[in-house]
């Protein structure tokens, strides 16, 4: 007897940005393992009785290895159960999701990855401004802004990341922005580029904050960890 599992996109957190397949899912899972940031007034819609299990990383916290997180997958879909793997934004961005899947291509177990909003998407419709704009910036790049030791990752491509024409979105920079921001400028950025930090998107926590690349970067060297998930925004930003 073997279950299913099923990939499903949060989004920012808002419910309401969940596609309808999504709550579908959510509705008949037996078993839900969730992400931190997919938990709150996203597992509601979860049926009661059904198992729900916490396998969220967060920086500077105690977490779950990648591998343990594998293994619940399998064992539980072994079982027979609708397994719901919850996860932050899209599935398919900066969420460790090809290991997850090897893990059961490797047990013969099915599955489906269903899309969700992205947290550039999401924070540029919060912040009132789109993501590209005609004859400024024809290009969007997304890029995590730690490696798996919490650095930042080698081998980038400077010369594109220093583009001003470019709207960049940098996942979990919160922590390596001013080292980053030090290197774009170095590589040609403008230091007067425009910023945008976009915290706790759709929320209750949900906060901006508005700069240039070289504001931003000295608000937050020295700055407190924050729990909130943030995204940064910087290039040719309207608004």
């Amino acid at each position: 007897m073997t279950g299913f599992v099923s990939f499903v996109s949060s989004g920012p957190g808002d419910p309401e940005l969940l596609t309808i397949k999504a709550a579908d899912r959510l509705r008949s899972a037996d078993v839900v393992l969730y992400d931190d940031l997919s938990a709150g007034p996203i597992l509601d819609m979860v049926p009661p009785g059904a198992d729900l299990v916490s396998v969220g990383k967060r920086a500077g916290r105690a977490s779950p290895r990648q591998d343990h997180v594998s293994r619940l997958l399998v064992d539980h879909a072994r079982t027979g159960a609708r397994v719901v793997r919850l996860k932050s934004g899209d599935a398919g961005l900066f969420g460790r999701l090809e290991e997850e899947i090897e893990a059961l291509h490797a047990a013969g177990i099915g599955f489906e990855i269903i899309p969700g909003v992205t947290a550039p998407s999401a924070a540029a419709a919060a912040a009132g401004i789109p993501l590209t704009r005609r004859l400024a910036a024809r290009r969007v790049q997304f890029i995590t802004g730690h490696d798996v030791t919490g650095a930042l990752p080698q081998g980038l491509n400077w010369a594109a990341l220093a583009d001003p024409a470019a709207v960049t979105a940098v996942f979990m920079a919160r922590g390596t922005f001013p080292d980053l921001a030090a290197r774009l400028i170095a590589h040609g950025l403008p230091a007067d580029t425009p910023a945008l930090l976009a915290q706790g998107v759709s929320t209750p926590q949900q906060a901006f904050w508005r700069g240039t690349v070289a504001t931003l970067a000295v608000r937050l060297a020295g700055a407190r960890p924050d729990p909130a998930p943030t995204l940064i925004l910087y290039g040719a930003l309207a608004g």
